[in-house]
């Protein structure tokens, strides 16, 4: 196929075109910005491992209610509306490996921010939140922490 041949299409199939655009720039821009969000990603295989490997302090964000149902065995609950990065239970962890969990990793992309602005080294995000984690097979605890 040659520039030319892409470029009649182009020219036959513009809406086709312009979508093809729009994906690939939206793409890119999702990647690119994924770099510069300063915390990392884990899937539940890899969080599981940073457990047991870096003793890694996990934050459950999910209501209480939500928490006592099923929650990642040694987390620990913190309700949104008091989440703060100089808390007790966060400050003397800022060198440590700490994890934000949420019911389905969308609010937990937040406080992984504010995390992050306030020092802490390592910072890491459940992709999917605990609703992934559930999809894997791994074992949640019920009750409080």
């Amino acid at each position: 196929m040659t520039i030319e041949e892409l470029l009649a299409f182009a020219g036959r199939h513009p809406y086709l075109s312009m979508g093809l655009a729009g994906i690939t720039v939206a793409l890119i821009f999702t990647e690119v910005s994924g770099l510069f969000r300063g915390y990392k990603v884990l899937r539940p295989a890899e969080l599981t491992g940073l457990i047991n490997r870096d003793e890694a302090l996990v934050i459950d964000l999910s209501p209480i209610g939500d928490f006592e149902k099923g929650h990642i065995a040694g987390s620990k609950s913190v309700q949104m509306s008091q989440f703060d990065p100089e808390s007790k239970l966060l400050a003397p962890a800022k060198s440590r490996p700490v994890v934000v969990v949420c019911r389905t990793g969308v609010t937990a992309a937040g406080a992984a921010k504010r995390l992050k602005k306030a020092g802490f080294e390592h910072v890491y995000l459940l992709d999917g939140g605990v609703a992934a984690w559930r999809q894997a097979d791994l074992p949640l605890v019920k009750g409080r922490a």
